[in-house]
């Protein structure tokens, strides 16, 4: 099926996982492309790249998520996310997606608008004064972990004082989503140091309950239906605090970045040329913050693209390759704001589509205008490079150097 030895299915995927894969996997998947939507790497194991393949998968019931909460060992990190909806499939996904999405609703998302409006604006001035008289600043530190990181822990109800120790804890933890991710080691103690946290939080919460997702998660835990268990109501409420910052801080800087490449955007954005939303969309198709995520055939008579999935097998979809997908999106390497049609598929599709993805671009959407208008000569430090968080999977920046002129 490949067009050349080193650009078989297995050869892209071991690229892939390379530094220089890690580092620009976007040559690898115009490879892959050349080799058709689905690609069988063994009998059972199959690259799916294609945009329609993959929004196929992600829909359909058939192919569930790789997920064996039976069968972690003694990996902390691994029964962590086994336990929550990132991993669970029917009927014990639905069970708790229901539940979760009950109180964490658009009416609660919307109402956080004031939230993310006042934390931009006291980010930004935090930014003028770290900035001043020409000085360096690193907009992930200052600004696109400090955002998000605000936002959840005020949904969830966790104190300020408490939100610099979740960057740290976060990095490691994600660190097992990886397709050769260790699940010991620094992502297995950080799962066990969050799983304190939140144990203690929760024991707060039912002796002094408040408007809050904790509380309101809490509440339906104690409920005389008990639709979540102890061990769920954990993994769910960590999976809610690093997933409710960690791809929204990877979608600021991906956003700035290309802004900070693109002069001419940065004026059309803040111009109003090109609507914010548009720019968020195409930022999320061309710069997707989750490159990769799997499934596994769970049903006899399985088809893809015309290609046979036998039961058992497991998929590796390239979210990132499927936004980038010639037959899908012309002229796929450019990033282009208005095009039409634009429906990327960076936070999944289906059944499994993330659930914090309208608070992600909501958080976008204040960001961008407002860092444009109130630095109008902002841009990248020519004597510092940005540097790019070594991972495949969730893809973002490590640094990003920037000097603000009000």
């Amino acid at each position: 099926m490949a067009s050349s030895p080193d650009e078989s299915a297995a050869a892209i995927i071991q690229a892939l996982v390379s530094p220089a894969g890690r580092a620009d996997p976007f040559p690898l998947y115009a490879a892959a492309h050349r080799n058709g939507a689905v690609q069988a790497i063994t009998d059972t194991v199959f690259l799916v790249v294609g945009y329609a393949a993959v929004n196929q998968v992600l829909r359909n019931p058939g192919f569930a998520l790789p997920s064996d909460p039976t069968d972690a060992g003694d990996a902390a990190a691994l029964r962590l996310m086994n336990r929550s909806i990132l991993r669970t499939n029917p009927p014990d996904h639905g069970r708790m997606r229901s539940l979760i999405s009950q109180v964490f609703t658009p009416r609660r998302v919307g109402a956080l608008q004031p939230t993310v409006v006042a934390a931009v604006d006291t980010l930004l001035e935090a930014l003028a004064d770290s900035g001043a008289d020409g000085r360096t600043v690193d907009f992930m530190d200052r600004f696109a972990f400090q955002l998000p990181v605000t936002v959840i822990c005020e949904l969830l109800g966790i104190p300020m004082a408490d939100h610099h120790q979740f960057r740290p804890l976060a990095s490691a933890l994600t660190a097992a989503l990886e397709l050769t991710g260790d699940v010991d080691g620094p992502a297995d103690e950080a799962a066990r140091e969050l799983g304190k946290y939140f144990t203690h939080l929760i024991g707060e919460r039912r002796t002094t309950p408040g408007d809050d997702l904790v509380s309101a998660l809490v509440a339906a835990r104690d409920a005389d239906d008990a639709r979540l268990s102890d061990e769920e109501l954990l993994a769910n409420l960590i999976l809610l605090l690093v997933a409710g910052f960690e791809t929204t801080t990877d979608l600021l800087g991906n956003g700035l970045t290309i802004l900070l490449d693109r002069p001419d955007l940065a004026v059309a954005v803040r111009s109003g040329q090109i609507t914010t939303a548009a720019f968020i969309e195409e930022a999320l198709r061309y710069e997707s913050p989750v490159q990769v995520t799997t499934r596994v055939a769970s049903a006899d008579g399985l088809v893809v693209e015309d290609v046979g999935i036998p039961a058992g097998s497991d998929l590796i979809l390239l979210l990132g390759a499927a936004n980038r997908d010639p037959a899908r999106y012309p002229r796929p390497d450019r990033f282009d704001p208005t095009r039409a049609d634009n429906k990327p598929l960076s936070f999944g599709a289906g059944q499994h589509i993330c659930i914090g993805n309208n608070l992600a671009r909501l958080e976008a959407s204040v960001a961008f205008p407002r860092l444009l208008d109130r630095f109008p000569g902002l841009s990248a430090d020519p004597g510092r490079q940005p540097v790019r968080r070594d991972r495949l999977v969730l893809r973002g920046y490590q640094t990003l150097p920037i000097r603000v002129r009000a």
